[in-house]
C-alpha cells in the first residue's frame, strides 16, 4: 500500500520509532564516512511555495548522500504558479520521480497532492503541521535522554503548526505535553486537533502560564511569534506574547538536565533569550542537523517500500 508522510498521527508509535532507529543508523553511517547510497538512481521532486533554508538543504543534501537526486520546483518556475491544478501536477510528477516533498501553506493542498500521486508525498511544512521537524526533535531528545519514556515536553508560545505537531506526537508516542499559550483564541492550538489527541488518550494540558508548563519539564521548546505569512501581524503579536520568552529564569523551572529546542530561525530576545539559545540547555544545533538524518530515514522508508 502506498504510504505518505503528511501527519504524525497517520503513523503508529512502532512505525515512528522504527523511523527514528533508521535515522540513528543513517547518521552513524554519515558520521563514519560510510557510503550509504540506498536510493541510487532515485529522484525526489521538491515543491516550495514557502521560502526555506533547512528544509531545502536537508532534503536535497540528504538525497545526494543517499545516492539519489533532488529537483527544486517553485511556483515561480513551474506551471503551478500559472494555475495548473495540483491533481495534474501530482499525476505528471508521479511519472517522473520516486517521491514528492512539498512545503506550502494550506494543508489541504498536501492532502490533494497525495490523493492524486502514485508516489509517496512528504509534508515539508504546512500551516497546520510540521511533522519532519518534530521527527528531528524526537531524534534529538533520544540522543540526549536515551529514550522517550516518562517524557514531559513544555511548549511555550503560539499554538501554531509546531504546537500542532507536538500534539500529534504526544498522541502517538505517549509523552506528557504541557502547552502555555496566550488566552486569545487565535493563539491557541486548533481545538479539533486537541480533541482528536485527547480523545485518543494523549496526556495534554493547555494553559496560559509559561512557568506552569516549564515546571519539571524534560524539554522546553518554542517557535517564532510570527510565522511565515504573518509578517504583517508581527507588532501585534509581540504585544500579545509579552511574558512568553523562554529565558534563563524560565529554564530554572524545568529539570536541571532539561534541553531547549527551537525549529529555527530564532528571533533572539523575542521567543527565546540569547542566553538560552546559546547556553548549556540548548540542543538546537544538533536538532537542526537531525532534520537531515530524520528526513533521510523518511525518504528511504517511503521510497524503498514503494519501488516499482
Amino acid at each position: 500500500m502506498l504510504r505518505h508522510f503528511l501527519k504524525l498521527s497517520d503513523w503508529t508509535r512502532e512505525e515512528l520509532i522504527g523511523l527514528l532507529n533508521l535515522a540513528d543508523q543513517l547518521k552513524a553511517k554519515q558520521h563514519s564516512g560510510e557510503s550509504h547510497h540506498i536510493l541510487e538512481g532515485r529522484t525526489l521532486a521538491m515543491i516550495f511555495e514557502k521560502s526555506s533554508t533547512r528544509t531545502r538543504v536537508s532534503f536535497e543534501g540528504g538525497m545526494t548522500q543517499l545516492g539519489g537526486h533532488a529537483i527544486m520546483l517553485s511556483s515561480a518556475n513551474t506551471q503551478i504558479g500559472r494555475g495548473e491544478p495540483l491533481r495534474d501536477t501530482a499525476r505528471v510528477l508521479s511519472r517522473y520521480v520516486d517521491a514528492i516533498m512539498i512545503r506550502t501553506f494550506d494543508h489541504d493542498d498536501v492532502e490533494e497532492l497525495a490523493n492524486w500521486s502514485s508516489v509517496p508525498v512528504i509534508n515539508g511544512l504546512t500551516d497546520l503541521v510540521h511533522p519532519c521537524q518534530v521527527m528531528a526533535d524526537l531524534m534529538t531528545i533520544r540522543e540526549r535522554r536515551g529514550d522517550l519514556d516518562d517524557l514531559t515536553v513544555a511548549w511555550i508560545g503560539d499554538g501554531n503548526n509546531m504546537a500542532h505537531s507536538w500534539i500529534l506526537a504526544a498522541q502517538v508516542i505517549g509523552f506528557t505535553l504541557k502547552l502555555a499559550c496566550p488566552p486569545e483564541e487565535e493563539y491557541r492550538p486548533a481545538p479539533e486537533l486537541l480533541a482528536q489527541a485527547t480523545g485518543a488518550g494523549a496526556k495534554i494540558e493547555v494553559a496560559t502560564d509559561p512557568e506552569w508548563a516549564a515546571t519539571d519539564a524534560d524539554v522546553v521548546t518554542t517557535d517564532v511569534w510570527a510565522s511565515m505569512g504573518q509578517e504583517e501581524e508581527a507588532e501585534r503579536r509581540k504585544k500579545a506574547f509579552v511574558g512568553y520568552t523562554v529565558d534563563e529564569e524560565l529554564m530554572t523551572s524545568a529539570k536541571e538536565d532539561a534541553i531547549f529546542l527551537h525549529c529555527l530561525p530564532a528571533h533572539r530576545g523575542e521567543e527565546v533569550s540569547e542566553g538560552v539559545l546559546e547556553g548549556p540547555h540548548s540542543a538546537v544545533w544538533d536538532e537542526a542537523e537531525n532534520r537531515l538524518h530524520a528526513q533521510k530515514a523518511i525518504m528511504v522508508r517511503l521510497i524503498t517500500d514503494n519501488i516499482r
